[in-house]
């Protein structure tokens, strides 16, 4: 398995980059002119200041899970717009045929068998009531819908407004090349409190990326030892 993380969007509005860049540049000059450490240091700050700016991007609102720039056209359908907060993509293969792999997926009531961090799924239709164990016992709470559905191949949701948890992702399936299934699990999210609580869910062991993993595992040792009761003989 595998996993990648991005985490560098635009997330302060225009007015700020402009203020960041104006503010930081005079604050590196006033620095500079000063010539002592203390005037240094003042360069340095000016200078993350125009950092700030030039990206757009702020370490501080990505660590407490704050975002001022606009979501931008088509935010109304997407949970965590222009790759807003973590990403996470796992791949595990299962040695079962890619119908019965995804027809268990699709019944997401079979999830909290196999996803010790789900306490429970109740599915209206596409939408979906999810109940999740979080950092030291904690429950967390999101609805979410299918919007898009393509059996045996992919399944996509994302988080409705109002979750405390927004995200979005899919799970494909494909063939193997040796036969089997490949699963590929991508997930984006806005952890509560930004990456702060996302470094502190790790340290419980309640991080994503490390559920996602455990989960896959769990799921592949379910399906593949799976045995189905015999056909009745007839006499």
């Amino acid at each position: 398995m595998e996993y990648i993380v991005h985490h560098r969007a635009v997330n302060i509005s225009k007015a700020e980059r402009v203020i960041s860049v104006i503010g930081g540049g005079l604050l590196a000059w006033a620095g500079i002119r000063k010539g002592s450490a203390g005037g240094w240091a003042l360069a340095l700050a000016g200078g993350d200041l125009v950092r700030r700016g030039i990206t757009g991007h702020s370490y501080l609102f990505e660590a407490i899970g704050v975002r001022t720039a606009p979501c931008g056209q088509g935010f109304e359908t997407t949970s965590v717009p222009y790759e807003l907060g973590l990403r996470v993509d796992q791949s595990i293969t299962i040695d079962r045929p890619r119908a019965e792999v995804y027809r268990f997926w699709r019944d997401l009531g079979n999830l909290p068998r196999v996803m010790r961090h789900i306490e429970s799924i109740q599915v209206n239709g596409n939408d979906s009531h999810w109940v999740v164990k979080g950092p030291a016992g904690r429950k967390i709470e999101w609805d979410a819908v299918v919007h898009n559905d393509l059996a045996d191949e992919l399944i996509g949701w994302r988080s409705l407004p109002g979750s405390r948890v927004d995200h979005a992702g899919s799970v494909q399936f494909r063939d193997a090349a040796g036969g089997g299934t490949e699963v590929t699990v991508e997930l984006q999210y806005n952890p509560p409190g930004g990456v702060f609580g996302a470094l502190f869910a790790k340290m419980w062991g309640e991080e994503p990326t490390q559920q996602i993993e455990e989960d896959l595992g769990r799921l592949k040792e379910s399906l593949e030892r799976e045995i189905r009761a015999p056909e009745p003989v007839g006499v």
